[in-house]
């Protein structure tokens, strides 16, 4: 199998998970500076870029753009669910996990073609 079908998912999921750390972590520690909270925010943002743009590159030889673009936002969705619920203990209830698995369902889609 060739690998540039199986890497690019592979980092975009890596890569989601970073942004969402990036994202949501600083709400760990609330009364750390803003300033301090964006800086350490752009630290981990930055692995989340050293994984995305090689994914994009390589996928970009596989998949189509709006392919790699849902990808990119199922895993960003499942990243946060990961990141809420290990970090912060809040599991998804079932309205959530209802729309989540519509927003799948609708990603779904666009792998099935025109």
């Amino acid at each position: 199998m060739n690998p540039a079908f199986l890497l690019p998912p592979l980092l975009l999921a890596g890569s989601n998970l970073f942004m969402n750390v990036a994202w949501y972590g600083h709400l760990k520690a609330p009364s750390r500076a803003l300033w301090a909270a964006i800086a350490i925010s752009w630290g981990i943002a930055l692995f989340e870029y050293c994984l995305a743009v090689p994914a994009n590159r390589m996928g970009a030889q596989v998949y189509t753009l709006a392919q790699l673009k849902t990808m990119q936002e199922v895993f960003s969705l499942l990243g946060f669910v990961v990141v809420a619920w290990v970090m912060f203990g809040q599991k998804p209830g079932l309205t959530q996990l209802a729309g989540f698995a519509l927003i799948i369902a609708g990603a779904a889609l666009v792998f099935r073609g025109n």
